[in-house]
């Protein structure tokens, strides 16, 4: 097995697609603690069908980059899930559901309608569930993910203390002068960023697993925001990378195969948790 792993190592689009997902999983982390605790969960989840949707029409266009299309989209999405769930006649959950819900429909329209390609099960499939593009990324497409991704870390790393504050406490955070919806609307467009970026390796339907499940599993054994946010990030490289590494040897779907392990390292941490407090 550990010959099998070198041979495939030794191959440049391996080691992209692993720099790629580390990368990815790193970030996802991060976020998913602030969205977790906001009880903003399941905005990945809208906001990857909004992704979906925007991929469609972009592929409509034989765009050469969909991501022209698909990120301002998603990025516009995400800012108006916040805005709208702030209105008292449309709540935060009802928003999500309705641009969740039809950007699917109208994205799966699209793709029927007016596809000229010719497996159209297919490409929805791999869409929603992720494909093997992951193994066949350009050195282009890797550079721009290092930066979105160093970008993302960077903003979550300098303004740690004014995302933490308004992670706990948004009405505390206005009252010290803090501008509580700025940096909402910070967090709205950087899991914009995400999505679009891991959209291609795990689909649009399993995104949202990247994002939750590494903070659910920190915090079954870690009770600060600062430890969560470190053994959130361990275990969603390790999970990214073991998980890769299993769908190359196996030949198992990319995403899938990643998202059982992080469902996996969530029951092990949950076992673990439920051990430490006896």
């Amino acid at each position: 097995m550990i010959q099998t792993l070198h041979f495939y190592l030794s191959y440049p689009f391996v080691r992209y697609a692993l720099i790629v997902w580390t990368l990815i999983a790193l970030c996802a982390s991060l976020l998913g603690v602030t969205l977790v605790l906001k009880r903003f969960s399941y905005i990945g989840d809208g906001l990857s069908h909004v992704a979906f949707g925007a991929l469609a029409v972009a592929t409509l266009f034989d765009l050469g980059n969909t991501s022209i299309v698909v990120m301002p989209v998603t990025i516009l999405a995400a800012i108006l899930i916040l805005r709208t769930g702030q209105n008292p006649k449309i709540h935060g959950d009802a928003a999500i559901a309705m641009l969740s819900v039809g950007s699917l429909a109208v994205g799966y329209l699209v793709m029927n309608l007016f596809s000229t390609s010719a497996n159209i099960s297919g490409d929805v499939c791999s869409t929603l569930f992720g494909s093997t593009s992951i193994l066949t990324l350009t050195r282009a497409e890797v550079w721009l993910c290092v930066v979105m991704s160093v970008v993302v870390m960077g903003v979550f790393v300098f303004l740690y203390n004014r995302i933490f504050a308004v992670t706990f406490d948004e009405n505390f955070a206005r009252a010290t002068g803090l501008k509580a919806g700025v940096y909402n609307n910070l967090i709205a467009i950087i899991t914009a960023v995400i999505i679009v970026l891991a959209m291609n390796l795990v689909g649009s339907l399993l995104i949202s697993a990247l994002i939750i499940f590494p903070a659910l599993s920190a915090m079954r054994v870690v009770q600060n925001f600062k430890g969560v946010v470190i053994y959130a990030a361990v275990i969603s490289v390790v999970c990214a990378l073991g998980g890769i590494m299993l769908s190359i040897l196996f030949s198992t779907p990319v995403g899938s195969t990643i998202v059982a392990a992080d469902i996996a390292a969530f029951l092990l941490n949950c076992l673990l948790g439920h051990v430490i407090r006896r």
